[in-house]
């Protein structure tokens, strides 16, 4: 802005100066006072002209500088948001969102529950409908076994020396009957202060039963899957929920989420007997499979996209200053030279 400012200065002495020379001129040539008289309108005018370039000029540096100022703070904005557009694409590549989504089905693949009944021994097993049991008839002696059941023994994963047996029994399909899967194990003595039967879920019953390796499969089972309990002398209801989580290279892991409820069983039989009966019963919640999968919000395209547009306007910016800062190196030069021009003139 002093540069300006020193510009219009510049050119008010420049037209001031360029006007004298030719006032003296007039005198030198002995010009009289009625022909001074009728030149003065004249003079006048010719005054009031060069104050109008004066103005015009002064009015298109300030605006050339002004102009020259927003297009530098532009440049500056443009420069901070390819910045901050390049800094949130990495950051949303190193911070993937988590994405839910349910898919509903009418029948599961039959899941398989391994129990490890130890000295407990299983008296019955049915599949009932519809949340409907019917009432025990001889609580505690053999009854109908209906489900399918697989024995398996196997070397524990974790100690690869103690041998494990595991009771696997299907599980139940047709959620939309609201199938279920009702068994009662009996336990003859036990000398622990408590009682309870270990289990697990894994996804597939038919998996394991088409496995030529069912000890490894087991085994592989085990370590994958967490493992949970239920008491003796209670019914232990079991609502299952499916989870599948899509890993980041492409393997699908599959989770058991659990709601158990518990209920006392009142024992009616006569004799006062020291054994314990396990009641427990399989279910699916509800028929929607969940998926679990961490997704890219960054989309490239758009950034790329947007990176374009701000260059492009950055390069336009640059260009326009570059020619606005030339037109003023121009017009300095000029008003220099007329400067130099008329101090030799006087000279």
């Amino acid at each position: 802005m002093k540069e300006t400012w020193k510009t219009c200065k510049l050119s008010e002495d420049v037209e001031q100066v360029s006007e004298n020379p030719t006032d003296e001129r007039e005198g030198e040539m002995g010009v009289d006072e009625d022909t001074s008289s009728a030149i003065l309108p004249d003079s006048e005018l010719g005054t009031s002209a060069p104050s109008l370039r004066f103005s015009k000029t002064c009015l298109k540096n300030v605006f050339s500088v002004i102009l020259l100022f927003i297009y530098l703070l532009l440049m500056a904005v443009a420069v901070f948001l390819v910045y901050q557009t390049i800094s949130d694409f990495r950051e949303k590549l190193k911070h993937p969102v988590m994405s839910v989504s349910y898919k509903e089905v009418s029948l599961y693949d039959a899941p398989g529950i391994a129990f490890y009944p130890g000295k407990a021994r299983l008296l019955s097993c049915k599949h009932h409908y519809y949340d409907h049991i019917l009432p025990l008839i001889n609580p505690g002696q053999p009854g109908d076994i209906e489900c399918t059941t697989q024995r398996i023994n196997y070397t524990d994963p974790f100690t690869n020396q103690t041998m494990k047996y595991a009771l696997v029994v299907q599980g139940p399909r047709d959620v939309k009957k609201k199938e279920l899967v009702f068994l009662q194990f009996h336990l003859n003595g036990t000398d622990q202060d408590f009682s309870a039967i270990d289990y697990l879920l894994f996804s597939s019953f038919q998996e394991f039963i088409n496995s030529p390796e069912k000890a490894e499969f087991m085994k592989d089972c085990e370590s994958s899957y967490s493992s949970w309990k239920f008491s003796g002398g209670f019914r232990t209801w079991v609502k299952m929920s499916l989870v599948k989580t899509k890993e980041e290279d492409g393997r699908e892991t599959v989770e058991f989420k659990q709601e158990t409820s518990v209920v006392n069983y009142i024992d009616r039989r006569t004799k006062l007997r020291s054994d314990q009966l396990f009641f427990v019963v399989f279910e699916w919640k509800d028929p929607f499979i969940q998926t679990v999968q961490d997704i890219i919000t960054a989309n490239p395209w758009n950034t790329i996209a947007l990176l374009c547009g701000i260059f492009l306007a950055l390069f336009k910016a640059a260009d326009f200053a570059k020619l606005s800062v030339k037109w003023m190196i121009k017009i300095r030069k000029r008003h220099l030279k007329r400067r130099s021009q008329v101090m030799n003139h006087i000279s």
